[in-house]
């Protein structure tokens, strides 16, 4: 029988250090405020996994090892992160794999962290220098990491479909483990699943492999626990290059590698800006339109969302920035989550290094302003004390703590770098730095006393350190920002002005030619006051209600909702139904609710779509019809 005892009093000196209601006046920027685990005490070097996947419960079951360094000794308890996991036995294993059963029990659970497993550690097994848990234990359909599809939510509607999401916090949803990205794992699994799915891994995918209902994975460099990820389904792979290919339901797959047929010359690309690729291939899982992200970088593995699948590879910069992610982020880590731009900033800039020369600078430049807009957008939303890259972060929610300043305020600190020092220098800067900390975590303040030897020293005069701190500690932008600029996009803004006084057909204007950046900054210049007829006659023109191309409906839908134009209302709901990734579906509905009239009528839609949804992207829309016009 399963155990899942509560026991308060033992939890509450672990979880007073993150209760949100309790300020913490001794403050670490170095420590992760939102993992239970004693990791100064007993540190996780290697995971083996273990599990089944059952569709018809929506669960995983099996049982995982920890393989763990003991830091002190003395201690006598060993604390992990688990969320809406039941355990049935722990026990840790002898040298000849004799189980020694333990003691265990859950302290309080707390509403964003999930609830610490407290293990006793046996007299027997006390002062080892290593150990070795095992935890048998299954997930709960409510796990916040793992979405279980039906077939009818899949592309082929014959099969279902699970697929996990664990960054920030939600690995300790499907593994009871140290979700703390300041410990890095080595890991192998076996996945058993029904015969005619296929398994798929943060690890080493073999494109060949068959379908046999069980499949070995093995991930031998050390990676954060948020980027564990697994994916099962009636998967195929097609290759895009000797050490790149796409993986994703038969019905998407000719779709997909049209679109991402750039992903090999990427990589060679990349290799030769940052440095040599360590993570063997570099492959794509296109998941179902519920994925919550644009992508996510699980290394040898990015998962990637087909609203992606534009058919003119416009929206390619996402996997640019996956991609970029080996380097910064998956070869590198954030410490923390405070440390966040280190991770997101840092990406979006190599993302624009790798763009600049697979495509132009042109198409760049438009990327960099939207970036821009994006960020002043960001700056009047989100609260002034976490408007710094690295602002004090010891409560909250590290899935909604920053918006996206952290990616577009990084950027532009390390273009301000760059414009400053020159690329040449601060590429050889680049390069010297993944190389040091390669397989590493690192602090914002362990940078920045990195880049003040490395580059403020050695190229002395340029830049002080007090204008590093301003970037790092302060929030908005500081007076010497670089400000992103694009003659294409400033031409869009001004057809938006003359067509807006009616002094300019758009039927006349060049956008056909235009790139899927331009015509988004054309819908986001028109004034606010705009007639249903004039937005009938732009959505006649330029076919907005139906585009294939996401980012543009997406911008055309939030026009919609903020100036209510109802006849486009039915597309509207049709596109949050199709679509499940954030970034389309939250401002669609924020817009909607902060329009003065639209409130019930946004929480109508979400509550008919939100089955489709991601529990990442539930929770995300949860919070905005919440708190809209408060």
């Amino acid at each position: 029988m399963l155990r899942n005892t509560l026991l308060v009093l033992a939890a509450i000196l672990i979880i007073s250090c993150v209760n949100d209601d309790v300020p913490n006046d001794d403050y670490d920027p170095a420590h992760d405020y939102f993992s239970f685990a004693n990791t100064n005490q007993f540190v996780t070097r290697h995971l083996e996994l273990n599990l089944d996947v059952d569709f018809s419960a929506e669960q995983l079951r099996g049982h995982v090892i920890l393989h763990m360094e003991v830091l002190d000794s003395s201690a006598t308890e060993i604390v992990l992160d688990t969320r809406a996991i039941a355990v049935e036995e722990v026990s840790f294993l002898a040298g000849d794999g004799t189980k020694i059963v333990a003691d265990f029990r859950f302290g309080q659970s707390h509403a964003v962290l999930g609830t610490p497993l407290i293990i006793q550690v046996p007299a027997n097994v006390s002062g080892q220098a290593e150990i070795s848990v095992r935890l048998d234990y299954e997930t709960s359909p409510d796990s916040t990491a793992l979405q279980w599809l039906p077939p009818e939510l899949t592309a082929g509607g014959k099969h279902p479909l699970m697929f996990s999401q664990s960054q920030a916090i939600h690995a300790r949803s499907w593994v009871p483990l140290q979700d703390t990205p300041a410990v890095r794992i080595t890991y192998d699994a076996t996945i058993k699943t029904p015969s005619q799915l296929l398994a798929v891994m943060s690890a080493n995918n073999d494109p060949l492999t068959p379908r046999r209902g069980e499949y070995q994975f093995e991930m031998p460099q050390p990676i954060p626990s948020y980027l564990l990820a697994i994916a099962v389904g009636n998967l195929y792979f097609a290759p895009l290059g000797k050490d790149t290919g796409v993986y994703t339901e038969p019905e998407l797959l000719d779709a997909s590698v049209y679109e991402f047929a750039d992903t090999q010359e990427m990589l060679d690309i990349a290799e030769k800006q940052f440095g040599p690729y360590q993570w063997g291939r570099y492959d794509l899982l296109v998941l179902p339109p519920s994925f919550p992200y644009g992508g996510m970088e699980n290394p040898r593995l990015s998962f990637i969302t087909p609203s992606l699948l534009a058919g003119d590879r416009s929206l390619v910069s996402v996997v640019a920035h996956e991609l970029a992610h080996s380097w910064s982020g998956n070869l590198v880590t954030n410490a923390t989550w405070r440390d966040g731009w280190l991770n997101e900033g840092m990406t979006s800039y190599l993302e624009a290094r790798l763009m600049e020369v697979i495509y132009d600078t042109d198409r760049v430049d438009e990327e960099r302003v939207l970036g821009y807009q994006e960020l002043l957008e960001n700056f009047d939303r989100v609260p002034i004390d976490q408007q710094a890259l690295a602002p004090r972060f010891d409560s909250g929610d590290p899935d909604n703590f920053q918006g996206t300043i952290h990616y577009h305020k990084g950027q532009l600190f390390l273009q301000f770098l760059e414009n400053e020092f020159g690329r040449e220098v601060f590429d050889l800067f680049l390069a010297s730095y993944f190389d040091d900390f390669a397989f590493q975590t690192i602090t914002t303040e362990a940078f920045m006393d990195y880049l003040d030897v490395e580059l403020l020293q050695s190229q002395p005069g340029i830049v002080t350190r007090e204008q590093l701190e301003r970037w790092m500690y302060e929030p908005g932008l500081p007076d010497d920002a670089p400000v992103p600029t694009s003659s294409t996009l400033e031409g869009a803004a001004e057809l938006a002005a003359t067509w807006a006084m009616g002094e300019t057909d758009v039927a006349d204007s060049p956008v056909g030619q235009w790139s899927s950046q331009a015509m988004r900054y054309f819908l986001s210049s028109l004034p606010a006051d705009l007639s249903p007829d004039r937005l009938a006659e732009l959505d006649e023109a330029l076919g907005l209600s139906k585009s294939r191309n996401a980012e543009n409906a997406r911008t055309w839908f939030i026009l919609v909702a903020q100036q209510r134009y109802k006849p486009a209302y039915a597309q509207l709901q049709a596109f949050v139904n199709r679509h499940g990734r954030m970034r389309m579906v939250v401002p669609l509905y924020r817009a909607l609710a902060e329009n003065g009239q639209d409130r019930e009528l946004a929480k109508s839609i979400f509550a008919d779509a939100r089955s489709k949804y991601h529990p990442i992207t539930i929770a995300a829309v949860s919070r905005v019809l919440e708190f809209a016009n408060e």
